[in-house]
């Protein structure tokens, strides 16, 4: 008998010897690729391997090519966890790609900024602004954007440049100009062909609106606040404005892959994400808003026109669409756009 147990006991080591490593022994996060997943590795992935041990693989690529294959292989899905536009995330959400969050195992969700909530399904992870920025160096001694309708002056004719990928930032300041919202922005629409005189360019990514501000061809831009902070980190003389109107937000929201097989592992890491020195880590390195709202940014961070880190200045200066209202309109608006200004 002894004999026969030592036996099986050989045979199990022997097994378990030679087993490969499973390909589920870590967390996947779909995420876009360069500074962004830099970033989050540096931010999160490392302090959630420190703290559970578990390593963490990063798959990649653009918003929509991601929902797409998210959606393909729904039923096998290849990440635990994705990181997307808020409002892009609300395409995940109405496919089922998403599972809903139980908040009890978030604690530091408590400390979230209100607007980080975007649905039952996924949470705000940091925050940026698409507003007119200018350089101070090409346009008139004085020169300065107090409301959105200043890109409508003649000081700007000629000037302006504007993302063709993503219209809606400047359809939402015309259709509030115009006494409207989002939802009927058709009411701006007198207001956006008069702008025509002030475009000079459209630009295709961030590459191109830096090229473009970097050559004074368009000085001034609708433009993503993350890219003018890095250009003027490289001496660039640019000015962001705050409309009085607000700044139209941008969000990039995190959530938990529908049928992940890491459940525990997937809620660890958006705790750790939503920590506030994560947070702060994290938003140092994007150089935009955390969402928990005692994460300490760097003072020079902090003082950065769109980079929110009061409930003030986000009632006051952020113009924030929601998802669904945004995620049904922007093919609408992406298609009037180009049939009607870009022409």
């Amino acid at each position: 008998m002894a004999l026969r147990s030592a036996a099986v006991l050989a045979i199990g080591a022997m097994l378990l010897a030679t087993a490969p490593v499973r390909a589920q022994d870590k967390l996947v996060v779909d995420i876009w690729g360069g500074n962004f997943r830099d970033g989050a590795n540096e931010a999160i992935a490392k302090e959630f391997t420190k703290r559970t041990g578990m390593p963490v693989e990063f798959i990649t690529g653009g918003t929509i090519d991601r929902l797409t294959k998210a959606k393909i292989n729904r039923d096998h899905p290849e990440s635990d966890v994705t990181v997307t536009t808020s409002h892009v995330g609300a395409l995940y959400v109405s496919e089922g790609l998403f599972e809903k969050l139980d908040m009890a195992k978030l604690p530091n969700a408590k400390d979230l900024f209100p607007v980080a909530i975007r649905s039952p399904y996924h949470i705000g992870l940091y925050s940026y602004v698409y507003t007119p920025a200018f350089r101070t160096d090409l346009m008139p001694p004085g020169y300065d954007i107090k409301s959105w309708k200043d890109l409508w002056a003649p000081e700007a004719k000629g000037k302006l440049g504007l993302p063709d990928f993503d219209p809606s930032h400047i359809i939402i300041a015309a259709a509030l100009l115009a006494g409207g919202n989002a939802e009927n922005w058709k009411l701006g629409i007198p207001l956006l062909e008069q702008l025509k005189p002030s475009i000079k360019a459209f630009y295709q990514s961030d590459a191109t609106s830096q090229d473009l501000m970097k050559s004074g061809e368009t000085p001034v831009q609708v433009l993503l606040s993350i890219n003018a902070f890095h250009q003027m980190q490289q001496g660039i003389p640019i000015k962001i404005a705050i409309p009085k109107e607000g700044a139209v937000v941008g969000i990039d929201a995190i959530g938990i892959v529908h049928g992940t097989k890491h459940l525990e592992a997937a809620y660890q890491y958006l705790n750790i994400a939503l920590d506030p020195e994560v947070q702060a880590k994290l938003c140092g390195i994007y150089r935009c808003g955390a969402m928990n709202e005692k994460a300490k940014l760097d003072p020079e961070l902090a003082k950065l026109p769109g980079v929110f880190t009061t409930p003030e200045q986000w009632k006051t200066q952020a113009i924030v669409v929601d998802d669904v209202t945004r995620a049904k309109l922007l093919p609408v608006w992406k298609d009037w756009f180009t049939e009607n200004m870009m022409q």
